[in-house]
């Protein structure tokens, strides 16, 4: 599903027109990233939770050359989902 889906879908779910749907989405989705990037989680009861995720420092290979690399720890971001979403994919 795209974001163009989603709008469309969210717009005649809630009866409003595409405009303030996308207007919505695109304020969960900076409100979520805003929230990740101070480190927090953000908790949707049901559906799931994002949060992020310190991945270690590793030795990687090139896989065109085979040279041993070094690859930078980083912080990424992770989604769990909640109990009900897995549920309702579970029965489908």
């Amino acid at each position: 599903m795209t974001k163009a889906e989603i709008v469309a879908r969210m717009a005649k779910d809630a009866d409003v027109p595409k405009t303030k749907a996308e207007k919505a989405l695109n304020a969960f989705v900076d409100a979520v990233t805003g929230s990740l990037k101070k480190g927090k989680a953000v908790t949707l009861v049901g559906f799931g939770t994002f949060g992020v995720s310190k991945r270690k420092a590793r030795m990687g290979r090139n896989p065109q050359t085979g040279a041993a690399l070094k690859i930078a720890a980083a912080k990424v971001p992770k989604f769990r989902a909640g109990k009900a979403l897995k549920s309702a994919v579970k029965r489908s």
